[in-house]
C-alpha cells in the first residue's frame, strides 16, 4: 500500500471518528433538553421556584426585610416593571424603576395603597407626570402607563397590598397580581396561624400551672404547717421541696425539658403528697436508665401524676397506688401513670378530650392538646379507665426531635 493511500485512508478515520464525536454530544445535548421538560413545564418550574423563594421570606409576616427579598422574586414571576410591598401604613419594599433613579415617595406609594386597602378590592390607577415624578420614575421609563394595586388580606381584613407598575396592564396581568396578592395572604394567614398555634400552647401551659398553684400550693402550706411544732426538721426539707418544685413549674424560659428533669419535680410533688396523705399514698418507679435524656414538652408528665392523685386516690378510701414507669421503645420512649383510684366513665373521658366537657381532669385535656400539637394525632394521650377501676394514662414520644431543645 503506497503512502498516499496510507495517508487518505487515516485522513478519513479521522473524519469518520470526529462525526461518531459531534453526534454522540449532540444526542447528549437533545437528550438534556428534552429532560429539561417542554418550554411550559420549564416555565412552571420557575413559577414555582420563585414562589417558594419569596415564601420563605414571608415566615415572619410582613416586615420590610422579607419583602424587599420576597418582592424580588415576585417582580419575576410577574415580569413587571416594578414591584411594592406595604403593610397597612407604610412602604416595606420597593424593587425595580424607581430606585434606579431615586427612593420613591413612601407618601404616594401609600397613597396608591390607600386606594385598595379603602375599599378591599384590586384597583388600577393611570400614572399621571405627577404621580409619576412622585414615585421617583425616570424619564426612561416615561412608558410606563399604569398601577395595579392589590389588597392583602387576612382572615378578610386588608392588612396591606401589592403594587406593580407596568406599560399596559392586560386584564391577564391584572388577574395574575391578583393571584399574586391572594398567595401572599395565604402565607401570611399561615405565619399567623403558626403564632397562634404557639400562643394556644403557651396558654395550655399557663392553665397548667394555674392548675398546679391554688389546689396543690394551699395543700402543701398546710401539711408543711402541721409538721412545724412536732417535727420542725421535717417542715424545713419541706419547705425546700415546695420551693424546688414551684420554682421548675413557673419557670419562664423553655418549652422541652428532659424526662430527667420532670422527674426530679414529680419526686418533690410526691414528697409533698406524701406529706399530707401519709401512708394512704403508696408509689411505685420503675425508670429505665437509658430514657432519662428523652426530650418531653414541659410539665406534660406532671399533670398526670397530679391526676392519679388528686383524681384517682383523694376520693378513694383506705390506701391508693401509683405506679409511674418509663421504657426503651427503640425509637421511642413510652411513659406510664397508673392508679388504683376511682376511675372515670370512658364516654366522659372521651367527650372531656374532645372540650366538649369541662370537669376536674382539665390537666388531661390540655396534656393531650399540647402532645397532639408538638409529634401528631398519632402522640396523643391513651387513656384506659373506668368507674371504680383505676386510670392508666400511656404517653408515648419519638427520641429524635430536631429543634427542641430542653
Amino acid at each position: 500500500m503506497s503512502d498516499s493511500t496510507l495517508l487518505l485512508i487515516t485522513a478519513i478515520g479521522v473524519v469518520v471518528a470526529a462525526l461518531a464525536i459531534v453526534a454522540a454530544v449532540g444526542f447528549r445535548l437533545s437528550q438534556s433538553h428534552r429532560e429539561l421538560g417542554t418550554d411550559a413545564e420549564r416555565a412552571t418550574f420557575r413559577a414555582l421556584h420563585s414562589a417558594a423563594a419569596a415564601g420563605a421570606q414571608l415566615r415572619n409576616g410582613l416586615e420590610p426585610v422579607g419583602a424587599l427579598k420576597a418582592s424580588r422574586q415576585l417582580r419575576a414571576l410577574l415580569n413587571c416593571a416594578s414591584f411594592a410591598m406595604t403593610d397597612d401604613c407604610q412602604l416595606l419594599a420597593w424593587d425595580g424603576a424607581g430606585p434606579a433613579a431615586k427612593e420613591p415617595d413612601s407618601t404616594a406609594v401609600m397613597g396608591l395603597a390607600a386606594r385598595a386597602l379603602g375599599s378591599g378590592r384590586t384597583q388600577v390607577a393611570v400614572l399621571d407626570s405627577t404621580l409619576r415624578e412622585s414615585l421617583g420614575l425616570p424619564e426612561a421609563d416615561s412608558d410606563l402607563k399604569a398601577a395595579v394595586i392589590c389588597p392583602i388580606k387576612v382572615n378578610s381584613r386588608a392588612v396591606g397590598t401589592v403594587i406593580i407598575l407596568s406599560k399596559a396592564p392586560s386584564a391577564g396581568l391584572v388577574r395574575a397580581t391578583n393571584e399574586v396578592a391572594g398567595w401572599v395572604s395565604a402565607q401570611l394567614e399561615l405565619t399567623e396561624l403558626s403564632a397562634s398555634r404557639t400562643a394556644l400552647a403557651e396558654a395550655e401551659v399557663r392553665a397548667l400551672r394555674a392548675q398546679i398553684s391554688p389546689h396543690f400550693i394551699y395543700n402543701s402550706l398546710n401539711a408543711i404547717a402541721s409538721f412545724i411544732n412536732t417535727d420542725p426538721q421535717r417542715a424545713r426539707e419541706l419547705v425546700l421541696e415546695f420551693a424546688d418544685f414551684t420554682r421548675y413549674s413557673f419557670r419562664r424560659h423553655g418549652d422541652f425539658t428532659t424526662l430527667a428533669e420532670e422527674l426530679r419535680c414529680i419526686d418533690r410533688y410526691l414528697l409533698l403528697e406524701s406529706a399530707r396523705f401519709g401512708d394512704r399514698l403508696q408509689i411505685n418507679l420503675q425508670i429505665a436508665p437509658e430514657v432519662l435524656s428523652t426530650v418531653i414538652p414541659f410539665l406534660s408528665l406532671q399533670p398526670l401524676v397530679e391526676n392519679a392523685v388528686r383524681h384517682g386516690l383523694e376520693a378513694k378510701v383506705g390506701r391508693g397506688l401509683v405506679q409511674l414507669s418509663a421504657r426503651d421503645l427503640g425509637a421511642y420512649t413510652e411513659v406510664t401513670v397508673e392508679d388504683d383510684g376511682v376511675g372515670m366513665d370512658p364516654e366522659q373521658l372521651r367527650l372531656l378530650l374532645a372540650g366538649q366537657r369541662d370537669g376536674t381532669h382539665v390537666g388531661l385535656r390540655n396534656v393531650d392538646a399540647r402532645l397532639r400539637q408538638v409529634y401528631g394525632d398519632q402522640h396523643g394521650l391513651t387513656i384506659d379507665t373506668a368507674e371504680g377501676r383505676g386510670m392508666l394514662i400511656t404517653m408515648t414520644v419519638p427520641k429524635n426531635q430536631p429543634g427542641h431543645d430542653a
